[in-house]
């Protein structure tokens, strides 16, 4: 797992990005600092813009670079868009499919329950992270972890959120069934991915 020393909130600055993006709620009078208008005192260069999106993609999904070069190179042998086959493959991470199911406050709080071995997929308990998830699979809290006071929090502050399309959430069963291919425009932030693509083709 990447483990980020830097403060999220001057991350996110640097990056541009929201704390939001990554389930972080932002104290009002900090908002304006994270505007598209943020941190383009100095312009980048083409090399720059490029590397900045990947840092994005990485830092959002908490993702170590060797682990990502994975990612893309089996997005560039999938059939289709590398950049869009790219996002599936990090939205079909069983860490983020329990974030976007609200059944965790963060991703990264989301990577921990997992270690933690707090799910099951299709009925067996899996604690890897960085597992990828598929169409039909089902995600689900296990029995012994759904009386946990930790997950009542959870499901009481996630109230009233909705998931991505390509998950049908079960609330009252605290589970969640993968009903097709995640698609990029069902991102929950804004991304250049084909930037990203670009980097990694030089």
């Amino acid at each position: 797992m990447a483990v980020y020393r830097e403060p999220i909130s001057k991350k996110c600055k640097s990056l541009g990005i929201s704390p939001a993006v990554l389930g972080y709620t932002q104290k009002k009078e900090t908002r304006r600092k994270f505007g598209a208008g943020s941190n383009t005192r100095k312009k980048l260069s083409e090399y720059g813009l490029q590397l900045k999106e990947k840092q994005k993609l990485r830092f959002i999904y908490g993702v170590l670079e060797k682990q990502f070069y994975s990612y893309y190179e089996i997005a560039v042998k999938e059939d289709g868009v590398t950049g869009e086959n790219l996002i599936a493959l990090l939205e079909s991470r069983l860490d983020n499919v329990v974030y976007r199911m609200n059944m965790a406050l963060t991703r990264r709080e989301a990577r921990q329950l997992v270690g933690h071995g707090h799910f099951t997929v299709n009925g067996k308990r899996v604690d890897v992270p960085s597992y990828r998830v598929k169409a039909g699979d089902v995600v689900a809290l296990r029995e012994k972890s759904r009386k946990s006071v930790k997950f009542e929090q959870i499901m009481d502050m996630t109230h009233g959120r909705t998931g991505p399309a390509w998950l049908e959430i079960n609330r009252e069963g605290r589970s969640a069934t993968v009903v097709r291919k995640p698609l990029r425009e069902e991102l929950d932030f804004e991304i250049q991915e084909n930037l990203v693509i670009e980097l990694y083709s030089k």
